[in-house]
């Protein structure tokens, strides 16, 4: 059997952009991404703390660096600039490894999304 669980989470970043006029996605900081163990084009969850939006997209890198945080596309109306998103991607695993699995979850400074 097979389980869905939590393989990468950046918890608590704020919104940097919000781009209606993008074709889709999450532009996430690549310091980031690679700190959070994500890759580009994987599909993520979003969790909006500010108005309780719930919304998966994928991710798109951003400059190294930046902070940036861009939702964009028709997800953009989820969020504004601003905002506290929590950013989580999921694994299927057999249930055994599932058990003993540790995911790779960051907690970045809200006010710059840098790592800590």
């Amino acid at each position: 059997m097979f389980v869905h669980v939590l393989k990468s989470k950046i918890h608590r970043v704020s919104v940097t952009e919000a781009n209606l006029d993008y074709i889709g996605s999450i532009t996430i900081d690549e310091d980031l991404i690679d700190a959070a163990n994500l890759i580009v084009n994987e599909r993520v969850s979003i969790v909006n703390n500010n108005n309780g939006e719930r919304f998966d997209t994928y991710v798109i890198p951003g400059l190294r660096g930046s902070g940036v945080i861009c939702m964009n596309g028709a997800a953009a109306r989820k969020v504004q600039p601003g905002d506290i998103i929590i950013i989580m991607a999921f694994a299927m695993m057999e249930l055994e490894e599932a058990k003993t699995y540790k995911p790779t979850i960051i907690f970045p400074d809200t006010t710059t999304n840098k790592l800590i």
